[in-house]
């Protein structure tokens, strides 16, 4: 496990779980949250994204949480594992709801002033299995690696204790 891919609904722990996972095994650890938003909420181009995702992925070691289907083809051809957190609906706005107004590491602006969801932050969420899974779950019938697909939050947690690295 050097290339590792961390997808899955917002709010359902990617950065946790990416967090956790770095910790343990040492790989650097990418949330493409970062690399996309700019501090002022606003985005950078494709053009430069691409560009800073291609120096991450010319790396020997990394873990890059987030889904960014456009990008995601792409990194599933370099990474070796895969963490696929397919949790509901409902653990995934539960998950949103409670970062809510808490600092983040995972983008680049503080978090804390964060108090709701933005509607459309909200709408994505509930869109999520019927806009973005169809796609994920195409993509990975031909992924070759390792694919780890958790259906909880214990059964990810389950697999970090267990991890012997």
């Amino acid at each position: 496990m050097k290339k590792v891919l961390i997808i899955g609904c917002p709010g359902a722990g990617k950065s946790t779980f990416g967090r956790a996972l770095a910790a343990k095994t040492g790989l650097p650890l990418f949330y493409l949250d970062m690399i996309w938003h700019k501090p002022d909420r606003t985005n950078v181009s494709r053009d430069e994204f691409d560009l800073r995702l291609a120096e991450i992925m010319g790396k020997d070691e990394w873990i890059i949480d987030g889904n960014y289907k456009r990008t995601l083809p792409m990194r599933l051809k370099e990474a070796d594992t895969v963490f696929f957190l397919d949790y509901p609906i409902e653990v995934c706005m539960q998950g949103a709801m409670a970062r809510l107004g808490k600092p983040r590491p995972d983008v680049p602006w503080d978090g804390s002033n964060d108090l709701e969801l933005d509607e459309e932050f909200r709408r994505w969420i509930l869109d999520y299995p019927k806009d973005q899974m169809p796609v994920i779950a195409e993509l990975l019938k031909s992924y070759s690696g390792t694919l780890y697909v958790f259906h909880s939050r214990e059964e990810a947690n389950k697999f970090l204790e267990d991890l012997d690295v």
